[in-house]
């Protein structure tokens, strides 16, 4: 999940940026070429976890559904989050009161550098300072995020189980 991304800027759709992952994942996948978003980034966020409008859902607080980490790991699923969560946090909707097993996470976006106001970070749901020996010296986000959810996925690996992960980055 990427913020502040339209669909045109992708290679594949004719975007100026060069994306040639993304490109060669729609030559051999599926290219969606009639959708729908809600142009609002918790809605887009709140479908994703479950599933249904956003509105369906019960909005930010995601009352009225279950989110995929929630339906995952029972299964045995190895569940992470890491970014942007923007579900909100503030009114007790967290990663790991969702289902998520391991989360770094900020509640809402704005920010790329530790030195912002907004980055405030949970990691694993307690908060985390910006320059705590955990984390990178001088981190940026997308970075951070990256770096996590592939420490996560080593995690799985080792306990030998299927993983979800969840990223969500503040930049496209």
């Amino acid at each position: 999940l990427t913020d502040d991304l339209g669909f045109s800027d992708l290679g594949c759709y004719g975007g100026e940026i060069e994306t040639p992952n993304l490109d060669r994942l729609a030559t051999n996948g599926v290219r969606f070429t009639q959708f729908y978003n809600t142009a609002k980034c918790h809605s887009s966020r709140v479908s994703l976890l479950t599933g249904r409008w956003c509105k369906q859902a019960g909005d930010v607080s995601l009352t009225q559904a279950v989110t995929l980490p929630e339906v995952l790991a029972p299964a045995g699923y190895f569940t992470a989050m890491t970014g942007k969560w923007h579900v909100g946090q503030n009114f007790g909707v967290t990663p790991w009161g969702r289902g998520f097993d391991r989360s770094l996470n900020a509640a809402a976006g704005g920010f790329y550098f530790p030195g912002s106001a907004k980055a405030i970070l949970f990691l694993n749901g307690e908060p985390i300072a910006n320059n705590d020996p955990r984390l990178p010296q001088d981190w940026y986000s997308t970075d951070l995020w990256t770096g996590f959810g592939l420490k996560f996925i080593d995690e799985a690996l080792v306990e030998k189980k299927p993983f979800y992960l969840h990223l969500c980055y503040n930049a496209p």
